[in-house]
């Protein structure tokens, strides 16, 4: 399937981005736009920020608790230790809590996906993280450390080290670090994008009986990114392929939320409408009592 030009896209984004195609467990084809080397950068360095933040933050506590002259050596253990645990628990946790986010990547409207269209599993997330400590964090450690001389030959082979790896995602053309390589993952840019209105909108539909009933149960199941998925199919002009891919996107739609009565051919757009038009409302419903959510893998409101 050819990648589609999203105009609007690269309207509202600026230059044009990399684009692929991914298939979900679902069996939709979506395109995915990567994440540029700038804005990877720039989340990497604000997760550094704010991990050195909460470092410096429980290094002030320890330092009350424990540094007296009785017990200084048992306090800088402890703090060494803290600040180890935070390194690699940083990324791990917020990954994991967040579907692929951390504070970093969540301002630059970034998010780790798995490659290959399925989940984003724990496996995936513990590799690439690991993989950074060797890419990144090791070669730091051991060119601050007092062993390691300026100028030396260990100097210049550990920033070889971080230069090679840092550079590695300028020689792919997915733009994957090792530890996305390894781990089977990809960063992805997800623009903030609102829900347009013209769908469920207009004199025609206010005066139009809805003839599906959805309850909130059905309505629980899918977020924000699926019902923009859903939008960008209804929005198609009508052929067979289309029709075709309606069809075969209602009868996931339908076993996804256990809808029991069949839906005939020729009432798949409609179903499929009016499934948008009450998902659409009940998310935004969801957002003024402050509870979003973003797709079917975030807690059900």
């Amino acid at each position: 399937m050819a990648i589609r030009p999203d105009r609007l896209g690269d309207i509202l984004e600026g230059a044009k981005r990399r684009r692929r195609t991914i298939v979900t467990p679902e069996g939709v084809e979506l395109d995915i736009r990567l994440a540029g080397s700038g804005e990877r950068l720039t989340a990497f360095i604000l997760d550094l920020l704010f991990m050195f933040a909460a470092v410096f933050v429980l290094y002030f506590l320890l330092i009350m608790l424990f540094f007296t002259d009785a017990n200084i050596s048992v306090g800088m253990t402890i703090i060494l230790f803290a600040a180890f645990v935070v390194r690699n628990l940083y990324f791990l946790h917020f990954e994991l809590a967040w579907q692929g986010r951390t504070p970093g990547k969540r301002i630059c409207g970034l998010r780790v996906i798995n490659r290959r269209g399925g989940e984003l599993s724990p496996s995936a997330v513990i590799a690439r993280n690991l993989t950074r400590e060797v890419e990144f964090f090791l070669p730091l450690s051991l060119m601050l450390s007092v062993y390691v001389r300026p100028g030396s030959l260990q100097m210049l082979a550990l920033t070889g080290w971080v230069l090679l790896i840092a550079l590695l995602p300028l020689f792919n053309r997915d733009r994957l670090r090792a530890g996305d390589i390894i781990g089977g993952t990809q960063v992805i840019a997800m623009p903030k994008r609102v829900l347009s209105g013209d769908l469920t909108a207009g004199p025609q539909k206010e005066t139009k009986k809805a003839a599906y009933a959805f309850t909130h149960t059905h309505l629980s199941v899918y977020g924000a990114f699926e019902l923009q998925v859903l939008e960008e199919f209804l929005r198609r002009p009508p052929s067979e392929e289309t029709q075709r891919q309606l069809e075969e996107i209602c009868g996931k739609i339908r076993r996804k939320i256990h809808w029991e009565r069949e839906v005939p051919p020729h009432e798949v757009r409609n179903f499929l409408t009016e499934f948008y038009t009450a998902e659409r409302a009940s998310l935004e419903r969801g957002q003024l009592f402050g509870k979003r959510r973003d797709d079917k893998n975030s807690p059900s409101v």
